[in-house]
């Protein structure tokens, strides 16, 4: 039988600080067919002489919406997508804009703070419980969308074994539904 498909979509750092990724790809790969993506490279942003704020710059003006188009060019079947920070943001917006995502993880996701339509698929997103970016409690009852608070941790939550574990579980107990 084939495995799923799990698209993991990179954070704004891209491929080249994503050491803990591997942590999930490794729980993940026994039970899905995993293709990790990195955002800059699909947004066609070199990033190795900018600063943070200089990538989130580009990303905001222009490189999401590359990033979204390039995904819908590249994945027709079903998935089920993992991603980090602007990654999930990434996802959310391609699923709006009809990739056929079934469930989406997102981790971290802060921009997701400002979207007022929530794509027709399972989501669950997680936060640091002291990132204060991420939406307020109004904004998950608007959307009606799962979410998990993790107690004493910040944006970056999602570079943590631990947080990796409780995240890989979430997504493991999806097939068994």
């Amino acid at each position: 039988m084939t495995k799923p498909r799990l698209i993991i979509l990179s954070d704004l750092f891209g491929g080249k600080a994503s050491d803990w990724v591997k942590i999930y790809a490794d729980l993940l790969k026994s039970e899905f067919e995993i293709q990790y993506y990195d955002v800059l490279e699909l947004a066609g942003i070199n990033a190795d002489n900018l600063v943070e704020s200089d990538v989130h710059g580009q990303l905001l003006s222009g490189g999401m919406d590359r990033v979204v188009e390039t995904l819908l060019k590249l994945e027709n079947d079903k998935v089920t997508v993992l991603g980090f920070s602007i990654g999930g943001t990434i996802a959310w917006k391609a699923s709006l804009q009809g990739l056929n995502i079934v469930r989406l993880f997102a981790v971290s996701s802060t921009r997701l703070r400002y979207e007022t339509e929530a794509p027709n698929c399972s989501i669950k997103l997680y936060f640091g419980e002291e990132d204060s970016n991420r939406p307020d409690s109004q904004w998950f009852l608007d959307l009606n969308v799962v979410h998990k608070m993790i107690k004493k941790e910040n944006h970056q939550l999602y570079r943590t074994e631990n947080n990796a574990f409780l995240v890989c579980n979430d997504i493991l107990k999806t097939l068994l539904r």
